[in-house]
């Protein structure tokens, strides 16, 4: 099987002769600052137990645990990928009229 590339990821097959491998010291600083940027950290969080509860009943909709659904929701608002679904329909009802 071969998997289709996004368009970035052609641009780095197309020119991946003009690359040069690094030395092992620098790779392994490179995977030391990507391993420290996975790091995960327990925090305290208290929320209200209806947010709980719905947020414990999308996650089982889900399947996948609360914690995993919870951590998802925080990287993607903080990577500006949270999308806010009334704005997005806001948007196409102004597209709609124009």
């Amino acid at each position: 099987m071969n998997p289709k590339l996004d368009k970035y990821e052609q641009e780095i097959e197309d020119n991946v002769s003009q690359y040069k491998p690094v030395s092992a010291k620098e790779k392994s600083r490179v995977e030391a600052i990507i391993d420290k940027a996975n790091e995960k950290k327990s925090i305290s969080l208290r929320l209200k137990t209806n947010d709980l509860e719905q947020l414990k009943r999308k996650a089982d909709i889900e399947g996948l645990p609360y914690q995993t659904l919870l951590s998802s929701i925080v990287h993607k608002f903080v990577t500006d990928q949270l999308v806010d679904k009334r704005s997005i329909l806001k948007s196409m009802e102004i597209l709609k009229a124009s």
